[in-house]
């Protein structure tokens, strides 16, 4: 039983967005392992920019200077 996480950051994600990243690893774990569709999980979480940082600073930080 196949189970996947995705982490994304909070923010302009819809719902169908992420109902199409469900559908198409879904296939890809289909097409390339064979594994059925019916035993695949996906779980997308999204976490506040606050709370994702890389390089020492958030993400929130990051893109702050790069928007200025």
């Amino acid at each position: 039983m196949p189970f996947v996480s995705i982490r994304i950051t909070r923010e302009g994600v819809t719902a169908e967005q992420k109902a199409q990243v469900i559908k198409e690893v879904t296939d890809t774990l289909e097409r390339v392992l064979h594994k059925p569709p019916e035993w695949t999980h996906i779980v997308i979480e999204e976490v506040d920019t606050d709370n994702w940082g890389f390089g020492g600073r958030t993400t929130t930080a990051i893109r702050k200077e790069q928007a200025g």
